[in-house]
């Protein structure tokens, strides 16, 4: 009994030292230069994990490292469940057909040919799905998602959440210098289609969209909440493809796991919102749940940084940014081909 209760101490001991971590990103993130670049608590967590992976790591207690574990694998599932209180269904119906129609082909096209990119670069399948849903979706809390139904190693999420968060970022800048430079022959509504199917984090889409004036920013944070809420089905038929990849292999993208189980997360996630739709919770108490998502998730984060050594990175190499590089031009030209053209035929 006294085993049991050390080794639950132990646990604890890693859960508050990723609690700790995330309280620190969350006072990061609150500095100007850092919100300048929109970078949430979540990205500040995963760098301040990485550089604590790669500088103390090696005085951790092993029995800390369970809590770590705990923390990059139940607090996330708790995290992309609570995150549906950012989204409801009334947001679906605000954008209208055309918007979800590019969504979709977005999304899917993007995840296609990403893993095709993948298997012609030879990369690591893992890391190559992880990238391709990240950018496909919406940047980090896809690969968390993912990589909560593959389950494939922590420094594999890293690597492909560094992809998109460096994508992302470049997005930031280069969308409204493009459209307030009148280098794009959009209007505002398509302008917001675009950004919010094309780029990477809800941060970047926020940051992206208020510097193009508010008949960007509302139709495009829309827009991106819709392709948020595309990860239910992407996180289904991954799930089935991987399991019956694993049947005939015999091992799954982790290395050694034969079945992938249901991602019932993905479901309460979907339920989340359902319930959010019907606006029954005070403003301030779902403020509040938000804000507490978003510490899970930092701690999820954070813990997945604190797996990431330099030598993974090292082992992952180049191509993983080369297929980001690749997806992302993608998403520039099939995004502006679909804002310009399909929107307006369909409306």
């Amino acid at each position: 009994m006294m085993k049991l209760s050390e080794q639950r101490s132990s646990m604890l001991h890693g859960v508050l030292l990723m609690a700790l971590f995330s309280c620190a990103a969350f006072y990061i993130g609150g500095m100007d230069f850092v919100k300048s670049l929109s970078f949430s608590p979540m990205i500040v967590g995963i760098i301040l994990g990485m550089l604590y992976a790669n500088s103390l790591r090696n005085n951790l207690p092993e029995t800390w490292v369970p809590g770590i574990q705990f923390c990059s694998k139940r607090v996330l599932r708790v995290g992309i469940i609570l995150y549906g209180f950012r989204l409801t269904f009334q947001d679906v119906v605000a954008v209208g057909l055309p918007a979800i129609l590019v969504d979709a082909i977005i999304v899917v096209t993007t995840i296609c040919i990403g893993v095709w990119a993948g298997r012609l670069l030879r990369m690591d399948r893992g890391i190559a799905l992880l990238a391709s849903v990240g950018s496909a979706i919406c940047g980090a809390a896809a690969i968390l998602g993912t990589e909560s139904t593959i389950r494939t190693k922590p420094y594999k999420t890293a690597v492909a959440v560094a992809t998109v968060v460096i994508f992302g970022t470049l997005s930031m800048f280069l969308y409204p210098l493009a459209y307030n430079g009148g280098l794009l022959d959009l209007s505002p509504e398509m302008m917001g289609v675009f950004t919010g199917s094309t780029v990477h984090e809800v941060a970047h889409v926020v940051g992206a969209g208020n510097a193009m004036g508010k008949a960007v920013s509302d139709s495009a944070i829309i827009v991106k909440m819709i392709r948020v809420m595309m990860l239910v089905p992407v996180l289904f038929v991954i799930g089935y493809f991987v399991a019956r990849a694993a049947a005939k292999t015999g091992e799954g993208l982790s290395g050694g796991r034969s079945k992938v189980s249901v991602p019932w997360f993905a479901v309460l996630f979907l339920v989340v919102i359902g319930f959010n739709s019907l606006d029954l919770l005070p403003a301030g108490l779902v403020d509040f749940l938000n804000a507490f998502d978003t510490f899970l998730l930092t701690m999820a984060m954070t813990a997945l940084g604190a797996e990431t050594s330099i030598d993974k990175f090292r082992r992952a190499g180049a191509k993983p940014f080369v297929l980001a590089l690749l997806l992302y031009f993608w998403l520039i030209f099939a995004g502006y081909a679909l804002a310009k053209y399909l929107v307006p035929a369909i409306v």
